[in-house]
Order: C-alpha cells, then sequence, then structure tokens
C-alpha cells in the first residue's frame, strides 16, 4: 500500500465567490460603458465629431483669381496683375526654433527677437514693430492663429523671407494691379483702390470683363500649427477675368500727351484735351488729357478732377467748331449751295428779339458760306442757320450726336446740354447755330468732323474692341454700323469749305502742314462761372481731318482759360504738331491735288 497523498480540490469559500461576481459584474458595467461610448461616437455622434475634429486641424484659404488687363490692339499692357504676397503669422505658435547653419548638419538657435529683426530687414519694418503685431495678437486673443506682418511684397522679398526658415510665417498671394507705362493713358485706363476695387476709368467701366472670381483651398495644420505638406485640396477654383481690349496706340498716346502737356504749360492753360480718331472707323487712336495721371501713383495727382478724362466727361460750349455742323446741315437740306451769300452786318437783331454780333467790328459784308466759316463770322451763319427751321436744325444735331453721350465704353461720361428745340428762347435758337447754347464733349466735336470726313457717315466712338477670355473668346464687341447723316455731296461740300479755312484763316501759318491737304476750323467759346454766366476766361480749340481729299484721320484739341495766349493760337500749334506725326506714323499718302478754290465775295 502507497504512502501518498491523495490530492485535495480546493475549497472556495462563499465570500470569494461574492468577490468574483461583484468584479465580473463591474467589468461587464464598463465594458457596456465603453461600447456605449464607442457607438456615440462612431455611430451617433460620428459626422459631428469628425467636423469639429476636421475644423480644429483644416485651414480654408482664399485663392486669388486674377483681375484682367487693359492692353491696345496692338498687345501694349496698359494695366496688368502681376502677384505679391502677404506675410502672415500664427502668433500662438511664435517661439524660439532653430535652423541649420550654411546647409550643414549643424543647428542654431534663432530667438524670436533675432528672428525678427531679420524679417523686418527684408519688409522694411524694426524687429520692435514685428514683434509689438504678435503680442498686440496675442493680447486680443491667447490662441490668436493669424495676423499680418505685412502686405503686397514682391517675388524678391517672398524668396529673402522663405530663405529665412522661420516656420511660424506663412505667405499668402495677393495680386496687386500695376500699370507698366505709367501715365501713358492713365486718365483713360483709371486705376484701382490698395484692395483691389474699381476706382476710375476703363478699370470702373469695364469691370464686368476685368473681374476675377476668388477660390478657396483647404490644407492641413500639424498640432505645431505648421502646414502638412501634400495636404492641400481646392475647394472652389479661382476664375481669371477677361483683358480689355483697347483701340489706342501706345505710342501716339504718349506722343500726344507729351505735346498737349507742353502746349498746355507754355500758354498756362487751366486744362486740356487733345484727340485723334481714324475717320473711316470711329476708332479712338489717342485721347490725351492735361494734367494727366499716373495710376501708379493716384495721390500724387492733386486734384481729384484731374484723375478722370476730361475729354468724355466735361462738356463745354464748342463755339465755333460747331459752325461746320451748322454748314453741312444747310447744305445738306438743300435750303443754300456754295455760291448763296447772305448779308453778314457786325450786328444782328432777328425779327425774334435775339442779339448777335461778331467778334470784331466790320462793315455790312455779302458772305458766302467759305466766307462765313473763314472769317468765322457770327451773324453770317446765323443768316445762313435761318433758312432752317428750329426743327430741322434740332434734328440735324441730334443726328450728329450732340446731346447724347458716344457709349464708347467710358464710365460716367458726359453726354453735353441739347434742350429740345421748343424750349429755346430767342436768343438759343440763334446761338445754338454758332456752338453756343449747348455743350458738348471733345469726344462729340472729334465725331462730328469725323462724320464730315466719312462722306456723311458717322460711326460709333470706338475705345473698347471687346473683352477677350482665357480661352481666346472675345465678347463686348461694339456696333460698327454707321449711320448716314449727310449726302456725300454735302459732307464733301462741307470738307472743302473747311479746306478753305484751313488755307485762308488767320493761323494758317501756324498749322501749315505740307504736303497734304488739311479741312480744320477754330472756335473760341466763353467757360462758365459756375453761377448760370460767363467767366473771363475762354476755351479754344481746333478740330480737322487731314488727308482732306481722302480723309483718314481726325484731331480735335481743346485748352482751357490759356490765361497767356487766350485765343486759337493757342491749340493751333498742338493741332499742327499731333497730325504731322499721325500722318506720319500711319504713312499716309500726301495729297496729290491742290485744294479747291470755293465762290468767295472779295
Amino acid at each position: 500500500m502507497s504512502n501518498k497523498a491523495v490530492p485535495t480540490r480546493p475549497h472556495i469559500t462563499r465570500s470569494a465567490r461574492r468577490r468574483v461576481a461583484a468584479t465580473v459584474v463591474v467589468l461587464f458595467i464598463i465594458m457596456s460603458v465603453f461600447v456605449a461610448r464607442l457607438v456615440d461616437i462612431q455611430v451617433v455622434r460620428a459626422e459631428a465629431l469628425t467636423a469639429d475634429s476636421v475644423g480644429n486641424r483644416s485651414v480654408d484659404q482664399t485663392v486669388y483669381g486674377s483681375r484682367g488687363g487693359i492692353v491696345t490692339e496692338g498687345g501694349v499692357v496698359l494695366a496688368e496683375s502681376v502677384m505679391r504676397y502677404d506675410i502672415t503669422v500664427s502668433p500662438k505658435n511664435v517661439g524660439k526654433f532653430t535652423r541649420a547653419i550654411d546647409g550643414s548638419d549643424k543647428r542654431a538657435t534663432v530667438t524670436v527677437a533675432q528672428a525678427s529683426a531679420e524679417l523686418g530687414a527684408v519688409t522694411g519694418q524694426s524687429g520692435d514693430a514685428i514683434q509689438l503685431i504678435i503680442s498686440d495678437a496675442l493680447a486680443d486673443n491667447p490662441k490668436s492663429d493669424f495676423a499680418y506682418i505685412t502686405k503686397q511684397v514682391d517675388v524678391d522679398a517672398l524668396r529673402a523671407i522663405n530663405k529665412l526658415d522661420i516656420p511660424w510665417l506663412y505667405p499668402r498671394t495677393n495680386p496687386s494691379r500695376v500699370y507698366p507705362n505709367g501715365a501713358v493713358a492713365g486718365n483713360i485706363v483709371g486705376f484701382v483702390s490698395g484692395e483691389g476695387k474699381a476706382q476710375a476709368g476703363l478699370e470702373i467701366g469695364q469691370d464686368a470683363c476685368l473681374a476675377s472670381e476668388n477660390g478657396t483651398e483647404t490644407y492641413q495644420k500639424g498640432a505645431d500649427g505648421v502646414r502638412i505638406p501634400g495636404s492641400s485640396n481646392t475647394t472652389k477654383e479661382a476664375v481669371d477675368g477677361g483683358d480689355v481690349v483697347t483701340s489706342i496706340d501706345s505710342d501716339l498716346q504718349f506722343f500726344v500727351q507729351q505735346t498737349l502737356a507742353a502746349r498746355a504749360q507754355e500758354t498756362g492753360a487751366a486744362w486740356g484735351t487733345a484727340v485723334v480718331q481714324d475717320a473711316k472707323t470711329g476708332k479712338l487712336l489717342a485721347v490725351a488729357d492735361y494734367p494727366s495721371v499716373d495710376p501708379n501713383n493716384v495721390g500724387g495727382t492733386s486734384d481729384p478732377d484731374d484723375r478722370g478724362s476730361r475729354a468724355f466727361t466735361e462738356s463745354f460750349e464748342p463755339g465755333s467748331t460747331l459752325k461746320a455742323l451748322t454748314a453741312a446741315s444747310v447744305l445738306d437740306a438743300g435750303v443754300a449751295d456754295l455760291n448763296t451769300t447772305v448779308l453778314a452786318p457786325y450786328r444782328y437783331l432777328p425779327s425774334n428779339g435775339a442779339n448777335i454780333n461778331d467778334s470784331h467790328q466790320h462793315p455790312d459784308q455779302q458772305m458766302t458760306m467759305s466766307d462765313v466759316l473763314v472769317d468765322s463770322s457770327n451773324t453770317g451763319m446765323s443768316k445762313f442757320g435761318e433758312m432752317l427751321t428750329a426743327k430741322q436744325r434740332y434734328d440735324y444735331l441730334t443726328k450728329f450726336g450732340v446731346g447724347t453721350s458716344t457709349r464708347a465704353g467710358f464710365p460716367r461720361e458726359d453726354g453735353g446740354i441739347l434742350h429740345p428745340y421748343q424750349e429755346w428762347d430767342a436768343q438759343t435758337a440763334y446761338a445754338t447755330m454758332f456752338g453756343q447754347g449747348l455743350t458738348t464733349t471733345a469726344l462729340q466735336v472729334a465725331s462730328i468732323y469725323q462724320t464730315i470726313a466719312n462722306d456723311g457717315v458717322r460711326m460709333p466712338v470706338q475705345l473698347v474692341e471687346g473683352c477677350r477670355h482665357a480661352d481666346g473668346t472675345t465678347t463686348g464687341q461694339p456696333d460698327t454700323t454707321g449711320t448716314r447723316v449727310l449726302s456725300e455731296k454735302s459732307a464733301n461740300e462741307t470738307s472743302e469749305v473747311l479746306e478753305m479755312v484751313y488755307n485762308n484763316s488767320w493761323v494758317s501759318n501756324v498749322w501749315n502742314i505740307p504736303g497734304y491737304r488739311v479741312a480744320a476750323k477754330t472756335g473760341t467759346a466763353q467757360m462758365p462761372n459756375g453761377r448760370g454766366g460767363y467767366s473771363k476766361g475762354y476755351l479754344v480749340s481746333v478740330s480737322g481731318f487731314a488727308p482732306a481729299d481722302d480723309p483718314e484721320y481726325v484731331v480735335s484739341v481743346s485748352l482751357a482759360d490759356p490765361v497767356k495766349l487766350n485765343s486759337s493760337a493757342a491749340p493751333a500749334p498742338v493741332f499742327q504738331e499731333v497730325m504731322s506725326q499721325v500722318l506720319k506714323k500711319y504713312r499716309a499718302v500726301p495729297s496729290g491735288d491742290p485744294a479747291p478754290d470755293l465762290p468767295t465775295s472779295r
């Protein structure tokens, strides 16, 4: 018989069993809580929590579309957008950091003060100023994640900043507006504000074409606030604006501006305009204003009135340049011809009670249409003009475009003033025959002469050729349909009369252009004083076209109150220089046959 002990079963007391059971119950409860919490997180609140989580590490950023350019028909850029960069900082993440020393494996510690000083050396700020930006942001919000250090630095500055390798700086793209040709066509092009909002000129007039649409992108950031490489996701594509194509010739524009400015300064004129227009198409080749504005430095132009284009927005009584319109109307209506004469006194007192006089004393004179325009006789033109009814003259004025804007695409264009003929008083009924009692803009006067030059067909004044989009398509092209205002015969006869003026006027030696036949007329008109009357100043002008035997180009020049030479001799040299340059630049064929010698009473 063996002496080995028989193993016995361990005895579990009742209390132990209770403890085990309690432990199991507690574990079950804990597991149930975890499961419930898991279901709540992953099922019940999954979408909201995911959004919150992404929001804590996702950053939305604007992607700027590029504003379209303003260019000439020949492709010269007058306005464009270039990329600039805003330098931003995450204030809550600002602190000292390490960076490699000269590309080696060794690293040096950079303090906030040192980093700020290095950054300021690039941006033109002091290190203290940069630290103040950061501290002010944190004072407003201890968890601040965004503040501007500086805005719109160029790409060279951006590269220098990136080389500093400061981890809490974040460049953001921000397109900026620049005008490569400065003041050339500046009054036409206009400008934008520092925030990129269109303010004047074509910038605002063609904003629907130029304006871009910004997009957005989202990127992920780490716990340290640093952008995670490769985490960008475009949520809305940016759309670039279209390019506005103009009819302006930039080289000619420069020449005209310089010529106008020189003469305006020489004669002490308050302001001036000069317009060059293609006689056959109506396209504006140059529209110069004095004073001019540089859109890159609008603040350098003190008077806000000088920041736009008076050629479009300033109407005035044109004076004697409008006599060409009255002469054309009379000839077209057939109530007189080039042989018809009228008796022109120094002072004419029509039966309706008007009182008209010429600029100088003279005896009663028999005058043909040529005599009237050469002498610029108000009384002689009144005698011819009264051959038409008031309604007939009003209809011709409106057909020539007086009283309505040219619709050339320039904002706030002045349509001038032409009251209905039923409202004309006795004096206005006659004054409108020789350029008073109504107002026109420089563009409207040029259009009148374009109509006469183009065999009586008025072409729409064209400044904007259209809006050119990124895909190469062009929209918004102007209407190029001409409107007949005069018969070809009456337009050509008027042109011949204007040639007589050019050859026989008292300024004929000033505006002479050898080799070409030219048709032109001077004008002198009193300027309003702003109180319903006239000031002592005059607006003096010259308008005409060449070559007169086959007209191609119209030039119209106006100078306001040239105190040192208050007569048509002030703008005549500008007309001569500009027209000579135009004929040379575009290689106009010199005239062959001599100008006609029309009937005169002398």
